[in-house]
């Protein structure tokens, strides 16, 4: 067998050596900023952690914890990711379904596609994008952290080309029995669209959890900042008004283990959810479901 000659043996370590790299790279950078939120002030401050935790100490955590504004930020972006995520889902669905329709079955279907890719290549720009935000009064408000970005011209592409693959034969069958589109589509299209539907949640999850700019850009009052927004303000421009520190504390947390305690836990959701979705990233589900 092919796979069993010194020549594929080699590729198989040296491919597996390679991803084994690439994940300690990973992992690695996460491991010390968990080290350094568990550890002292003077220890942080000294830089004198690695990988393991110098002086174990939880007043990183228990600031962060108590901090209203970091957990109103994180409120916020956890009800932003699940809405957001929810909205570019169902819009997602919807516009894929019938442009993977052969224009036979759907006239206009090319013109329409070529709106969604035209979209997708170019924009107003920036300013214009600002000023239509503020025209239609969605500045310092929630939605505008979850409608702008709701429909994702690649997430369409990505499930469009999916549902193209689906067996023909499954909605003639659907449609035979008296089903409409709506009822095909959630009945017959999703089930079994898994892969594609949990690649399509991870990446707007991804997209909003770490969205920061428009925070940024749209709110003018800090406490209503998504936490990325926040984290932005807190570790890229080092702002630590937000967090209150009165000399006491000053004395016994460093700013260091503090932001290192908000990195991992702005990451933790997103390293939790991840493994439940991994399952579902599996090809050919749609083999034998018709058969010959």
């Amino acid at each position: 067998m092919y796979h069993k000659s010194p020549s594929s043996r080699i590729f198989n370590v040296i491919n597996i050596s390679f991803l084994i790299l690439i994940a300690i790279m990973c992992i690695v950078p996460m491991i010390h900023v968990l080290a350094v939120s568990f550890s002292n002030k003077a220890a942080a401050d000294a830089n004198l952690v690695s990988l393991w935790p110098v002086g174990f100490s939880l007043e990183a955590y228990k600031k962060t914890m108590n901090n209203p504004i970091f957990l109103n930020s994180l409120w916020i972006s956890l009800l932003r990711t699940v809405i957001g995520t929810g909205i570019t889902l169902l819009i997602t669905f919807l516009a894929a379904y019938p442009l993977s329709k052969e224009n036979s079955e759907f006239k206009g279907r090319t013109v329409y596609s070529w709106i969604f890719v035209f979209s997708m290549i170019f924009n107003g720009g920036l300013v214009p994008f600002y000023m239509v935000i503020q025209k239609i009064g969605l500045m310092d408000s929630f939605w505008v952290l979850v409608l702008p970005g709701a429909v994702n011209t690649f997430l369409v592409i990505l499930m469009l080309n999916f549902f193209r693959g689906i067996p023909k034969e499954l909605e003639e069958a659907a449609l035979i029995d008296g089903a409409n589109h709506f009822r095909t589509l959630f009945s017959i299209f999703l089930p079994i669209s898994m892969p594609s539907i949990a690649t399509i949640a991870l990446f707007s999850m991804v997209f909003h959890w770490n969205s920061w700019f428009d925070g940024l850009l749209y709110m003018n009052n800090a406490k209503d900042y998504p936490l990325a927004t926040f984290m932005q303000t807190v570790i890229i421009k080092r702002d630590m008004s937000t967090m209150a520190m009165n000399p006491q504390e000053m004395a016994t947390i460093s700013q260091t283990t503090v932001r290192a305690a908000q990195i991992f836990i702005g990451s933790a959701p997103i390293l939790i959810v991840y493994p439940f979705l991994q399952r579902f990233f599996v090809k050919g589900m749609t083999l034998g479901s018709v058969k010959g």
